[in-house]
């Protein structure tokens, strides 16, 4: 039977938005029922414009290792290009509502049976991206510790945090969140680049990097960036959110900081990330 997409909510208040969205579930062990949420897909109605968020930070991944021993960690870490892919070439330009409706349930059809799409949702929220971050947040993301304190260090942490900045100093609309790296370097490639600004001529990019965490992904910027300056003819800049700030006399702290130098790629703190935003507001809103 093809699925049904729930008829929009009642906006309650002027501003939200009616979505729809599906939580997309890995079920390693068919025989015993179990699953772990693992990314959700969130469509507008009236635009058709979705958005689409899948696990990638190794927090993540080790909540999936640590639930899950056996689950096939190689199938996850490919998904996100492989059902990026499947949403593009349905060509979701239309505005039918009963043509997504089909092409979401050929879509279920097809997953592996390891994979699932959960019934479809109703939800409210500002706008897409912040209601894919949020949905994101509360049903994918590992669960954060009591008295909101979270993850503190992971990128998933950082993100919320530069996305509550960007937010309050109204540039929200202003960025282009989540980028595909395959852009600038090959297709496949899996990364996102977190924001992307725009500024006389001149393309941003900011990036969370957790050097608590995961200070290699720091090789994985400079590589991205390397690519973006050498083919593209658009002048490019590069800042890096940190959480915590590099310290001279740390190895691994050195280790990033030369790693990001190599390609002019900006280290910034998140303690100092509000005056840094501050300083790029008054460039953005000219």
């Amino acid at each position: 039977m093809m699925m049904e997409i729930p008829p929009p909510a009642p906006l309650s208040t002027e501003d939200d938005k009616s979505f729809v969205y599906y939580v997309l579930r890995y079920v390693p062990n068919l025989v015993r029922d179990e699953w772990v949420n693992i990314g959700v897909l969130v469509f507008d109605p009236r635009t058709n414009e979705r958005r689409f968020r899948l696990i990638e930070d190794e927090d993540e991944f080790h909540r999936i290792r640590r639930l899950h021993p056996d689950a096939d960690e190689g199938l996850l870490r490919a998904l996100q290009g492989s059902l990026e892919s499947r949403l593009e070439a349905a060509n979701l330009a239309s505005r039918n509502v009963s043509e997504w409706e089909s092409i979401l349930f050929k879509w279920d059809s097809q997953l592996s049976n390891s994979l699932q799409l959960a019934p479809p949702a109703g939800s409210l929220g500002a706008d897409l991206d912040s209601e894919a971050e949020r949905l994101y947040a509360d049903r994918i993301a590992v669960p954060r510790l009591p008295k909101g304190v979270g993850l503190a260090g992971s990128r998933g942490y950082l993100r919320n945090y530069c996305s509550q900045v960007f937010r309050s100093a109204h540039l929200w609309d202003r960025l282009q969140k989540r980028v595909r790296a395959e852009i600038f370097t090959f297709p496949g490639d899996p990364m996102r680049l977190d924001y992307s600004y725009r500024r006389n001529g001149t393309r941003g990019f900011v990036q969370t990097l957790s050097v608590s965490r995961a200070p290699a992904d720091a090789k994985l910027l400079a590589y991205t960036a390397k690519h973006i300056l050498d083919k593209n003819q658009f002048a490019s800049e590069f800042t890096a959110v940190t959480d915590v700030p590099l310290q001279s006399g740390n190895d691994r702290h050195r280790f990033v900081r030369e790693t990001l130098k190599e390609f002019n790629i900006e280290p910034v703190p998140q303690e100092g990330f509000a005056v840094w935003v501050a300083k790029l507001r008054p460039m953005l809103l000219q």
